[in-house]
């Protein structure tokens, strides 16, 4: 299993810190955003590779930070979309597509956005995808409104298949809320481009699972912890002050 993480965006909402410096590259605590998260599956065997997918102005920034993980012992590789501002940007579903066919990868793949942080294992994870033997999910009760209608929500049966997804609807259907955290079979990691074909969209990283769901099982586990999520100056100084790690 390769794992994918999502670092091509531009982190508008964080300028001036992201102006010229990568949002997974802050720092929360002693450590970088994308170092919490390799040191945490760095414990789960079944990661062959790191791939982090940069857009073009931060991908010498990524690269150098890589050279200093690979001396560590992480195989980390750094592809460069070839974006270069925000109005350009390819979309976190044609990210995962061009680094799939760019790389010619055959097998499972664990999605993450790099600008999120848990504070449970993503092993907890991995382990309950092995055990489905489909792709997977997660999701969490989240109780405000407002940010239900910004998120990925979805609504699932007793044994926690996914019967729908939806992305930023003005009526959220549950309180279930998906991040962006996802466990792609090798078989369905093939289906992104004809979901893209069949209208998919492809800036929110949620709308593969969307259509996904539609055509193949989707499983969706609850977390067993939070999810800090640093998308604005605001978010970032929280998670600077709540964050205490990973159990």
């Amino acid at each position: 299993m390769r794992c994918l993480i999502l670092a091509a965006g531009y982190a508008t909402r964080l300028y001036p810190l992201t102006e010229n410096f990568p949002k997974p590259l802050l720092k929360v605590r002693d450590k970088a955003i994308l170092d919490w998260l390799l040191e945490d599956m760095r414990t789960c065997a079944e990661i062959e590779e790191y791939i982090v997918i940069s857009n073009h102005k931060f991908a010498s920034v990524f690269e150098s930070w890589a050279g200093e993980k690979r001396l560590q012992g992480y195989p980390v590789r750094v592809l460069d979309d070839g974006t270069s501002s925000n109005e350009t940007r390819l979309g976190a579903v044609k990210d995962v597509q061009f680094a799939v066919e760019t790389l010619e990868l055959s097998g499972d793949l664990l999605v993450l956005a790099g600008d999120n942080l848990l504070d449970f294992s993503l092993c907890r994870f991995t382990d309950y995808a092995k055990q489905k033997g489909k792709s997977c999910i997660m999701r969490y009760y989240e109780a405000d409104d407002a940010r239900l209608k910004k998120s990925g929500v979805v609504v699932v049966d007793e044994n926690d298949l996914v019967l729908e997804m939806t992305e930023k609807s003005p009526a959220p259907a549950t309180h279930w809320c998906c991040p962006a955290f996802y466990y792609y079979t090798a078989e369905d990691a093939k289906r992104i481009p004809d979901a893209i074909a069949d209208g998919c969209g492809t800036d929110a990283p949620g709308s593969f699972i969307a259509w996904l769901c539609r055509h193949s099982p989707v499983y969706a586990m609850e977390m067993p912890g939070a999810r800090y999520d640093i998308g604005d100056i605001k978010s970032y100084e929280a998670v600077q002050e709540n964050y205490k790690g990973y159990l």
